[in-house]
């Protein structure tokens, strides 16, 4: 796979759903909320006025309804603009 975001673009591998609740209670498929935080996997070259915050291997959040889906080779990818990141963890 070779994609490469245009401008202030970052394009993301979400994390894997929470199986389970930390006391150990299994979370059934449609219970399972979206993931929040994901890694990244590629980076646009940023505008004139704005330089790129986020690098390549960065774990990040982000909004719930943020970005856009998309699926390349079978896999689940998310794209959008670095505002849209909240924080790097």
């Amino acid at each position: 796979m070779k994609i490469k975001p245009l401008a202030d673009r970052v394009l993301i591998e979400p994390a894997e759903a929470e199986q389970k609740t930390a006391s150990g209670i299994i979370i059934p498929d449609t219970a399972k909320e979206k993931p929040q935080r994901g890694k990244v996997v590629a980076v646009g070259k940023g505008t004139k006025d704005h330089e790129m915050t986020v690098k390549v291997g960065d774990n990040v959040l982000y909004g719930k309804y943020s970005g856009t889906e998309i699926n390349i080779d079978g896999t689940a990818y998310m794209i959008m603009k670095e505002s849209d990141i909240y924080a790097i963890i």
